[in-house]
């Protein structure tokens, strides 16, 4: 089966890392080909740069959708989600709804750790569209942004386990959500410092797209929409062209 792998951060640097993590999670069970967004934050942090990230993913799929299986937008904010769903012939899978589906299992209370303080009020709304706030704990974020934990992730090891175990001890998390494309493999070398299982964002979406590939579903309504601006795959893949 082939997967494209959607980074709508604009770092290859990213996309290069979760590449890596993804293929060697899948083991071989599918042919993982990424691609990077053309445009927007380098890192996304804010609710401005998620926003953009959403069109910016939506002309990825555009871009590069035939011949695959299914799609993992492989960013911790889910960009576009719905939209990609909407428009997309193949199941498109995010990072977020992934990995709290997977940590709110046998009705756990779950926690989210992830980098750059204005996540918390985002992640915490998308937990409550997936109908999960009854067992969330809270999201706790460190100071190091995404960005900045990619450049030295040993920097930001010792903070992760902290928040990680300040989830346990203060909010009584079950399980927590190491949350990130950047923090792709981080999970498992902080596991040994908390007591509950940590799930790594990256592992999460990457186990759940494959098995969404191997699913046969309907492929979503034609929609026509007039578009002026947008690229010419988008507008053809929206009908405006």
């Amino acid at each position: 089966m082939r997967i494209l792998l959607i980074n709508p951060n604009t770092s290859e640097t990213v996309t290069d890392l979760v590449s890596g993590h993804v293929r060697r999670i899948g083991g071989g069970k599918a042919a993982f080909e990424p691609v990077t967004a053309r445009f927007g934050a380098r890192y996304i942090a804010s609710r401005a740069a998620l926003a953009i990230a959403g069109h910016a993913a939506l002309e990825c799929l555009a871009e590069h959708a035939n011949g695959h299986d299914a799609v993992f937008l492989a960013c911790f904010g889910d960009p576009g989600l719905c939209a990609l769903q909407e428009i997309s012939a193949v199941p498109v899978v995010g990072m977020v709804e992934a990995s709290c589906r997977a940590a709110a299992g046998a009705d756990r209370r779950f926690a989210i750790v992830t980098g750059g303080a204005l996540w918390q009020p985002i992640l915490g709304e998308i937990v409550a569209t997936l109908g999960l706030s009854e067992q969330f704990a809270g999201v706790r974020t460190i100071p190091q942004t995404g960005g900045e934990i990619a450049r030295d992730p040993e920097a930001a090891l010792a903070h992760l386990a902290a928040a990680c175990c300040a989830c346990v001890e203060e909010k009584g998390a079950q399980t927590v959500i190491l949350g990130g494309a950047a923090l792709a493999g981080m999970a498992e070398r902080i596991q040994p410092a908390v007591p509950v299982p940590v799930i790594c964002s990256v592992e999460a979406g990457t186990r759940a797209v494959i098995v969404a590939a191997s699913r046969t579903e309907p492929s979503p309504p034609r929609i026509i929409v007039e578009t002026a601006g947008l690229s010419g795959p988008l507008s053809r893949m929206l009908g405006g062209a």
